[in-house]
Formats: C-alpha cells, sequence, structure tokens
C-alpha cells in the first residue's frame, strides 16, 4: 500500500464507503450530499483522488475500497503518536490518561495487549 496522510474529509468519506461497500457512484453521490452537504462534483473528485492514491476501486460506477478501516486507523494512530509524542507509546499513554483512573478490568485488559504485542 503506497503511503498516504488523510484530512479528515478523506476518513468521513471513507467511513461513508466502508459502512456502504460495495456501492454505486450514484448513491455514495446521495450518501455525501446527505452526510457531508457534499455537491455531486465534490464526491466525484473524492472518488477520483482516492483512487489515484490507491485507497478505492471504481469499477463499472460501483466503488469499493482497497483498504480496511482497522489499516487505516492504524497508520493514522501511528502518525500521530511519532508526530505528537516522537513515537513514545508510554508518553502517548501518559498524555491520554492524564489523571484518569481505570477501572481493574481496564487494567487487566490493557495488560493483556500490552503482554500479546511484547517481542
Amino acid at each position: 500500500m503506497e503511503e498516504f496522510r488523510l484530512c479528515n474529509s478523506d476518513y468521513r468519506f471513507l467511513t461513508i464507503v466502508w459502512d456502504h461497500a460495495p456501492v454505486g457512484s450514484g448513491e455514495l453521490v446521495r450518501l455525501c450530499q446527505e452526510q457531508l452537504g457534499w455537491k455531486k462534483s465534490t464526491t466525484y473528485t473524492e472518488i477520483k483522488r482516492l483512487c489515484q492514491k490507491g485507497l478505492l476501486k471504481n469499477e463499472h460506477a460501483v466503488v469499493e475500497p482497497l483498504v480496511t478501516r482497522e489499516a487505516v486507523q492504524a497508520r493514522e494512530s501511528d502518525a500521530f503518536v511519532e508526530r505528537t509524542f516522537g513515537g513514545s507509546l508510554p508518553g502517548f499513554l501518559a498524555a491520554f490518561l492524564g489523571s484518569r483512573t481505570l477501572s481493574e478490568k481496564e487494567a487487566e485488559e490493557l495488560k493483556k495487549l500490552i503482554d500479546s504485542h511484547q517481542e
């Protein structure tokens, strides 16, 4: 998958595609008008842009994602942690938690998650 950066509107658009795929381009225009307030030309421009980035395919006026929601979320999360915390997961977690306390169940789930990702 080629390197990509998504702005908010790209992500919101992809969310609509993920939720409705495969989706006809006419239906996608309607959904984007309804949910994003976009004009037809804006939707078609976005389809073309994201196809060029390798994130969507548009064959016979049917639009499908070429990347999963989870893959995009992982990439966006990595980029955020790298940019904001210099790649430090402990730094991110400390800032995210702030003064919040975790329930015993939440702490246990996080411990399991960390254990499953340890080298």
